[in-house]
């Protein structure tokens, strides 16, 4: 692997946390509430399921009693949510990964434990979703657990009705992600942690692995315009 810990750690500066954007309102604790309720309705019976493609796998927030390798189909993660907050800044926004549509994706499906659904959908939604605008992205999908098909929830699924879903070439997000700092910290980390989770349960994803040979390079390239302006 191409980009280390000592090169993430190079991209990790002091940001502010400038607040929610103008425009996007957030839930309040009620609202939360009632998003959960709506999303439990649609729920198939049965236990629940979660399917996670990215950051839930290396830093979960949420009680599972077994996880499996899955793969939905038709959709693939991308670098495709552009963010002023979090991991990025209005003067330099940054890159967070979502669903979209066509290909594979292989990830990682936890079922949570049966005791208290609410409350694991209450404590998945407050990390993941600040406001109304962002539940359009949240949905349930059909994942592949090794032959037996199950309803799975999934984060950040692009459906067209968010309007911070974009779609850019490797070259460029890897431009972003090397240079890109919110207050919770960097793309590159962001990158390093979900490349290194995807290979412990033995996922290579291609452009995820590819992105991060380029990364690596754009951080060389900062790190040595850096050192030359110094010395100038």
């Amino acid at each position: 692997m191409a980009l280390t810990a000592e090169m993430v750690a190079r991209c990790h500066r002091a940001e502010p946390d400038p607040g929610p954007e103008e425009g996007y309102p957030e839930f309040t604790e009620g609202e939360y509430d009632a998003a959960v309720a709506a999303l439990l309705q649609r729920k198939a019976p049965g236990p629940l399921w979660l399917f996670a493609y990215g950051s839930l796998i290396w830093k979960p927030d949420f009680d599972s009693v077994e996880h499996r390798r899955a793969t939905v189909h038709g959709w693939h993660r991308a670098f495709c949510l552009e963010l002023t907050r979090w991991r990025g800044s209005p003067q330099q926004p940054g890159l967070m990964m979502g669903l979209q549509r066509g290909g594979r994706c292989d990830g990682v499906a936890y079922r949570l434990s049966d005791g208290d659904h609410a409350g694991q959908l209450g404590r998945l939604l407050r990390r993941e979703v600040s406001g109304p605008d962002g539940m359009p992205a949240v949905r349930w999908l059909t994942a592949d657990l090794g032959g037996e098909k199950r309803r799975a929830l999934a984060f950040w699924v692009d459906t067209g009705e968010v309007d911070y879903f974009v779609k850019l070439p490797l070259t460029e997000v890897a431009h972003v992600l090397a240079r890109a700092c919110g207050h919770i910290g960097s793309g590159a980390e962001y990158l390093f942690h979900t490349v290194s989770k995807l290979e412990e349960f033995g996922i290579r994803d291609r452009n995820l692995w590819r992105l991060q040979q380029l990364v690596a390079d754009e951080i060389r390239q900062v790190t040595a315009t850096a050192e030359s302006m110094t010395r100038a």
